[in-house]
């Protein structure tokens, strides 16, 4: 049985085919072959065309049926995992109304501050887990304050992934993982939050109904199936927001367990089966993706919003032609700690970790005879690490003490700078994994169709590629970068 995944990201979309009776990936493909572009019309904006994702998701699935000789009938599933907090509104029509507002675009920060400070931080957290933040519910609610004639217009609000589905099946559904991380769901009782939406002014009727993350979520229509090379009725059968989705993808689905990512956005997803909040709201806890009333499975999540962007613009504006992996090894004759110089990654709108400031990136120390390129590239993947460090810090809330951290063999993860700085920073080993967010997306609607009776049954051989293990010396001296960069912090 084959099923095929997409992962509508901020850079690419990428698609995996997946072989459910082998347990192998047997074709993958990306679509633009550049990144694609992230619209700033003021500082700490950040939209991305829904559109542009649609166009890029036919070309990714057309030329990985291409090249892996697929025929569209072998394919009986399809899954999707997609950018999370993104904020996407269509009309009647389902045509969209504006470009969407995604998740690095800080400017409902103002409002969802307002909303946790007026509806009450306590109660706040108590049913959201969160505060209503920069998330999708505030953006929306923007709009209606900002853009009143689009608003009027607005028949639904959806995620990333939602509008992903509805281009394929046309019906309009969320999960209740999405509406967490929209901040709007009530784990008190159980359902909508209505609360947040009667203090923002925002009918209830906007809302998309709820479908299972595992599950039959509708079938491709035909028009849809021609644009994408698949048979018309072909299921969808799961979706997550990419957070969510890499950590199934890492078998992450346990309390205790924690799974990280350092593509654009740099995350640590760490599990619990206790609904805490973490009392300021620097990391957030969503309803992760075999979440239950019954059995209650949350992703803790702390988000840093510069880090493998940090590396791109490194990569166009200094490294001219280098490739990543050749700047990860210039990166490698620099000597930990780079020569005193100190990298701060928060350079891509607000961040959560330190209370939704936006203080952009910055060097410190730089030295004109000193410092070269590889001190640069060193920097800022330590400075990524130092602020993973510092965010692992702030979840000692949940008690979240990790002596495993597992990732997918993409983004930061493939530099050896990167991971010993991070081994030792989190005094953890680093368990790497040949996954990725559209193999999970291509697991889990297999799993969603039926074709495993349990995650268990899928993940039956799950070994590492490479495992990263702490070296006293090393962590030593990594402690004490640590506390200079703390120090200097904003």
């Amino acid at each position: 049985m084959l099923s095929i995944g997409f992962d509508i990201g901020s850079s690419f979309v990428k698609a995996a085919l997946y072989d459910a009776a082998s347990g192998k990936c047997i074709g993958k493909s990306q679509y633009p072959e550049k990144e694609m572009e992230i619209i700033s019309l003021q500082p700490g904006w950040a939209e991305q065309n829904p559109e542009m994702w649609w166009e890029n998701l036919k070309k990714a699935s057309q030329n990985l049926l291409k090249q892996t000789g697929t025929a569209p009938e072998d394919i009986k599933s399809v899954g999707i995992t997609y950018q999370m907090h993104g904020l996407v509104l269509v009309d009647e029509k389902q045509e969209v109304l504006r470009p969407s507002v995604i998740w690095c675009d800080s400017r409902a920060a103002d409002l969802g501050e307002q909303a946790f400070m007026e509806l009450g931080k306590e109660y706040c957290l108590n049913h959201l887990l969160n505060s209503p933040g920069n998330f999708t519910t505030s953006k929306l609610k923007w709009v209606k304050e900002n853009e009143p004639e689009v608003f009027e217009k607005v028949y639904k609000f959806m995620l990333p992934g939602d509008y992903i589905a509805m281009k394929m099946t046309g019906e309009i559904n969320s999960t209740i993982t999405g509406l967490s991380e929209a901040v709007l769901w009530n784990f008190k009782d159980y359902r909508v939050a209505n609360f947040l939406l009667e203090y923002y002014g925002i009918d209830h009727h906007l809302v998309p109904s709820q479908v299972p993350v595992f599950a039959e979520q509708g079938f491709i229509q035909k028009t849809a199936a021609v644009e994408l090379g698949l048979k018309p009725g072909t299921t969808l059968s799961y979706r997550a927001g990419d957070q969510p989705n890499n950590a199934f993808s890492l078998n992450v689905l346990r309390a205790g367990e924690i799974a990280a990512s350092a593509g654009t956005s740099g995350v640590l997803y760490a599990i619990s089966n206790k609904a805490v909040a973490e009392p300021l709201s620097r990391v957030n806890t969503f309803a992760h993706v075999n979440h239950t009333n019954k059995n209650p499975s949350l992703g803790i999540l702390l988000c840093i919003n510069g880090t493998g962007i940090l590396n791109t613009w490194l990569k166009n504006n200094v490294a001219e032609n280098a490739s990543y992996d050749e700047m990860n090894t210039i990166a490698l004759g620099a000597d930990i700690g780079s020569d005193g110089l100190l990298f701060y990654p928060f350079g891509n709108g607000s961040e959560r970790i330190l209370l939704d400031k936006n203080p952009g990136a910055s060097l410190l120390n730089l030295n004109f005879n000193i410092h070269k390129k590889q001190h640069l590239y060193r920097a800022g993947q330590e400075g990524v690490a130092c602020a993973f460090r510092y965010g692992i810090d702030i979840m000692e809330y949940a008690n979240v003490k990790p002596d495993v951290v597992r990732a997918a063999n993409t983004g930061l993860f493939r530099s050896p700078v990167f991971r010993e700085a991070i081994t030792n920073l989190l005094g953890t080993k680093i368990e790497l994994y040949e996954t990725d967010g559209a193999v999970g997306a291509a697991q889990g609607a297999a799993l969603g169709y039926g074709y495993y009776s349990s995650p268990d049954e899928m993940f039956f051989d799950f070994t590492p590629i490479l495992t990263e293990r702490t070296d006293e010396k090393k962590k030593e001296r990594y402690r004490e970068l640590f506390g200079r960069w703390k120090e200097s912090l904003m």
